[in-house]
């Protein structure tokens, strides 16, 4: 080895000084071994010059000193009074929301113990909240709902409170009671609008699971009612806590992007359960339920008379008269995760196509749909692309003149090969359009423009956390902790009924397209689709 075979430190002033005494430390370490000392002598130089490469990206992009997210907070910074919470459906999604409120079944907190996820749920704040109602049409999950209000075991290092909690056999009876301040609403999506315009008129606030609607109709009338109340109302899309969600929203006012004239959403899933079959257990046996312990006709509600069944009770989101399907479950989350970003709003038409070419059972919603938003005021197209018989994940792509983003439980930035903006760094070889320039990955508190097939693995999945100051956090916990900050402070939530309206116009265009075979506009002065 020759004297010429090795760059002399003085030529390499422009490191990073935490580089240049890393790369020092490391080779005297390996001083002693000739052969291995070469090789790792070259990979620290690779580093070394693939740091530089990455800090003159980020620094071009101007994203250099974004730091981490804090901790949502309190606006008076503290815990406030005493808020009496009842719930209102208590299926799958209840268990969760009630964990963000504070509240744990026993054998959901012997499963965090298993998983070693209970001290991070323990870790939350306790939101100083009392759950006083439970309600539910099947004794089974009543009973569970109750059991978990009055679990002693509550995040935050306290006991927690813990007042009498009641069972009610209707919704209408908690709406009636003084014990109760505020509802979340987690029952099947064709009660969400009248359970929401009846509990504002009752003077509650409410936290209401998406879809809002399953009808035009029912959207005008629960949107006249919450606008014109002074009670605070969150819809249940918590994407906008997620800490990859802002460095989104940082990408996007830094015009990053260029000009962003097509996305695509999608939502691929490939499991039974994912179709929403989800009646039988584990040994292809009905789950628990019938006549005798599930109340059916309050179940069914306005909905046609119909003799009771297993089916319809666990699979509903299969039926028109229940759910818009696909798009009222999957593609309204996909949508608010644009729209908060862009704002983008009502689309001008839209265009729905598709079938059950998969899924041959009594089913009515679609298991393959594709959707098209036109929005020509903003020369911008939004798609929706969704199969319930392929598991292929296909990710959320913002598609701009000069890159394109894509972001989920991670983001990754990958630069235009005929970009303007990055002309230059690409054929200078500073930028690669074959790769991504960018990747954030949640579980870091600082971006990195160095990718790997592992990050890229986690890049392709969503996750229900985020991490905040080093530590996961639960998203719905976050939402529902803003939701209740506004009741206690004021202030106005992120998914309050202005972007719900924007949402339930945009989903029920999507539906009236795929019901009628047509293309349908928004008429912006009569407010109706067309």
């Amino acid at each position: 080895m020759t004297k010429d075979n090795i760059q002399k430190p003085e030529e390499k002033k422009d490191l990073p000084e935490k580089s240049k005494v890393s790369r020092r430390t490391i080779i005297k370490a390996l001083a002693g071994l000739p052969v291995l000392g070469v090789f790792a002598y070259k990979v620290i130089e690779k580093i070394s010059f693939d740091q530089n490469k990455n800090l003159e990206i980020l620094k071009e992009l101007g994203l250099n000193n974004i730091e981490a997210p804090n901790l949502i907070k309190s606006g008076t910074g503290k815990k406030g009074d005493l808020l009496r919470v009842g719930i209102i459906g208590f299926g799958n999604r209840a268990n969760a929301l009630a964990r963000g409120l504070g509240f744990i079944h026993p054998e959901d907190a012997e499963d965090k113990k298993r998983d070693d996820t209970l001290t991070d749920w323990l870790s939350q704040d306790n939101l100083n909240v009392a759950l006083t109602g439970i309600c539910d049409v099947f004794d089974m999950h009543a009973f569970r709902g109750m059991t978990t209000a009055r679990n002693e075991l509550h995040p935050g290092g306290g006991s927690g409170v813990n007042l009498s909690v009641k069972r009610y056999s209707h919704y209408h009876e908690m709406l009636e009671s003084n014990d109760i301040d505020a509802v979340v609403i987690a029952t099947p999506d064709h009660h969400h609008a009248q359970i929401t315009i009846d509990a504002i008129q009752a003077g509650k606030h409410v936290y209401c699971e998406k879809s809002l609607i399953r009808t035009e109709e029912e959207l005008y009338r629960a949107y006249d009612v919450v606008k014109n109340s002074d009670r605070v109302f969150q819809l249940g899309h918590q994407i906008s806590k997620n800490v990859i969600f802002k460095k989104a929203r940082d990408i996007i006012d830094k015009d990053i992007l260029g000009k962003i004239s097509l996305i695509e959403t999608t939502t691929n899933r490939n499991t039974a359960s994912g179709a929403w079959i989800r009646h039988l257990d584990i040994n292809g046996n009905p789950k628990p339920g019938d006549e005798k312990t599930i109340d059916w006709d309050q179940w069914l509600g306005s909905r046609p008379k119909v003799p009771f069944s297993i089916d319809r009770y666990y699979n509903w989101t299969k039926w028109f008269d229940y759910s818009t399907g696909m798009i009222g479950q999957l593609f309204t989350h996909e949508y608010d995760a644009v729209n908060q970003l862009l704002g983008i709003g009502i689309p001008k038409s839209v265009v729905s196509i598709g079938g059950i070419y998969y899924w041959k059972d009594n089913r009515e919603i679609p298991d393959v749909l594709q959707c098209v938003f036109d929005y020509p005021d903003r020369d911008l197209i939004l798609t929706y692309s969704a199969s319930l018989a392929n598991s292929r994940q296909r990710g959320r792509v913002f598609m701009g003149h000069d890159a394109s983003m894509e972001f989920g439980s991670a983001l990754s930035i990958t630069a235009d090969n005929d970009s303007t903006r990055y002309k230059k760094k690409l054929s200078e070889g500073i930028i690669d359009s074959s790769r991504p320039m960018l990747l954030i990955s949640s579980g870091s508190n600082k971006i990195d423009a160095v990718t790997s097939a592992t990050q890229e693995y986690y890049a392709s999945r969503g996750l229900t956390d985020t991490y905040v100051n080093g530590r996961p956090v639960d998203i719905t916990y976050l939402h529902i902790k803003e939701w209740i900050d506004c009741i206690r402070n004021g202030g106005e939530t992120t998914a309050n009924i202005e972007r719900s309206f924007e949402e339930g116009v945009a989903s029920m265009m999507a539906h009236k397209s795929y019901i009628e075979k047509r293309r349908v506009e928004w008429d912006p002065v009569k407010r109706k689709i067309v």
